[in-house]
C-alpha cells in the first residue's frame, strides 16, 4: 500500500507514521515529490489492515498498490524521477528535459586506447564515459576484460575529461570495488535476473543502469529493477537495449514500444543502447534517432577509434567522426521533441 501524506505535513507526523509501520515488521519507503509525500508500504500489508493509518495526523489517504512492482511504479510516485550522476558539478541528470549520451569502447584495452575516444566523444557532447572493464562474454575463450585495470583507467581517463564514468559489475564480490571506482554501476543483460548482485548493488548509494534480459518481459524487467530499489537504492535507471527474437537479420530486435510503456508504467528514466540491439555500426544511427522520438532520456552508443581492432563488438562500433555527424543529427531530433542535447 501506499500512505499520501497531506500537503504540509511535517516531519514529526511522517516519523510517526514510519515508526507505527515498522513496529508491524514492514519496511516504509518514504518519497518525496514535489507536489506530496507518500510512504510506500512493503511487506504483508494485511498485519496493518485494523491499522486507522487513514486518521493518523498529517495522512491525507491510503491506497493499495497495484502493480506487482510496488517502488518502481507510477502509483508510488508520479513524477518523473532525475538521477543524478556524478559529482554536482558535472550537471548530469537523467530523466528531465536534457538528454544525455553515454559513449565510448565496449571494452576498456588500453589507457591510450581509451583516452582517445574519451576525448573525442566529450568533445562531440557525449555527458558519460562507458567501458567494460569486466566483459561478460558468450565464449569463455574470448578477451574478458581488464578487471582491475580497466577500472583504474576508467578513473585516469575521468580525471583527464571530466566524464563520469560507467561501467558493468558482473559479480557480487566486486560491487564494492567499482563502486568506489565508477558514477554508474551498470547491470548487464546476462545479470539482469541474478538476484543477489541486483541486492548487492541495491546497497550501494551508487546510480544503477539495468539492461533489459535477452527474453524478459517488461514485467519481469521492472520487478529486477524492484530488487533493487527495495535494497533502499532509488537511483535507478533503465535500458532499453533489444531482445531475443526469430530475426537473425540483426543482432537483436530492439523493443522501442518499451520505451513509451516502461515510462508509462515506471517513474524510473529509460535509455536506449542501440548498438548492441542491432550489432551492426549502420543501423546505430537510425536507431539512436527512433529512440529519441519514442521519448528515452538517453543513449548509450559504443565508439571506438579502429573498430577493426577492436577486442570486442567492433562490428557495432562507431568511429568518431561517425559518432560526431550522428550528434549532429541527434540535436535536431532531440529539439522537434521538446529536448534538448
Amino acid at each position: 500500500m501506499i500512505i499520501v501524506l497531506k500537503h504540509g505535513a511535517t516531519k514529526a507526523e511522517i516519523d510517526h507514521v514510519v515508526q507505527k509501520i515498522k513496529e508491524h515488521g514492514l519496511t516504509p519507503h518514504v518519497s518525496e515529490g514535489k507536489e506530496r509525500t507518500i510512504i510506500g508500504v512493503i511487506g504483508d500489508d494485511r498485519v496493518i489492515e485494523n491499522l486507522p493509518l487513514s486518521i493518523f495526523p498529517g495522512v491525507d489517504k491510503v491506497m493499495p498498490i497495484l502493480s506487482p512492482y510496488k517502488l518502481v511504479s507510477r502509483e508510488f510516485k508520479s513524477e518523473d524521477s532525475l538521477v543524478a550522476v556524478g559529482p554536482a558539478s558535472a550537471g548530469v541528470k537523467i530523466g528531465g528535459k536534457r538528454l544525455h549520451v553515454m559513449a565510448g569502447p565496449c571494452a576498456v584495452e588500453s589507457l591510450e586506447r581509451l583516452m582517445t575516444v574519451a576525448e573525442a566523444v566529450k568533445a562531440s557532447g557525449a555527458t558519460i564515459l562507458r567501458g567494460g572493464a569486466f566483459k561478460p562474454r558468450t565464449s569463455p575463450h574470448t578477451f574478458q576484460g581488464l578487471g582491475a585495470e580497466g577500472l583504474e583507467h576508467l578513473v585516469e581517463a575521468r580525471k583527464k575529461t571530466g566524464l563520469p564514468i560507467v561501467t558493468e559489475v558482473v559479480d557480487t564480490r566486486d560491487v564494492e570495488l567499482v563502486a568506489r571506482q565508477a558514477d554508474i554501476l551498470q547491470i548487464g543483460t546476462r545479470n539482469m535476473q541474478n538476484f543477489q548482485l541486483l541486492i548487492e548493488v541495491g546497497q550501494t548509494d551508487k546510480p544503477v543502469m539495468l539492461k533489459r534480459g535477452l527474453s524478459a518481459t517488461i514485467k519481469e524487467f521492472l520487478l529486477a529493477a524492484e530488487y533493487i530499489m527495495k535494497g533502499g537504492n532509488q537511483r535507478v535507471i533503465l535500458c532499453e537495449r533489444g531482445i531475443r527474437t526469430f530475426e537473425t537479420q540483426t543482432r537483436n530486435t530492439l523493443d522501442l514500444a518499451a520505451v513509451p510503456v516502461l515510462k508509462s508504467l515506471s517513474h524510473l528514466p529509460v535509455i536506449v543502447d542501440p548498438s548492441h540491439a542491432t550489432g551492426k555500426w549502420e543501423l546505430v544511427a537510425p536507431m539512436a534517432k527512433a529512440a529519441i522520438a519514442a521519448g528515452a532520456d538517453g543513449l548509450m552508443i559504443e565508439v571506438h577509434a579502429n573498430p577493426e581492432e577492436a577486442l570486442s563488438d567492433g562490428e557495432e562500433s562507431l568511429k568518431p567522426p561517425k559518432f560526431h555527424a550522428m550528434m549532429q543529427e541527434l540535436r535536431k531530433i532531440a529539439a522537434a521533441v521538446g529536448r534538448e542535447l
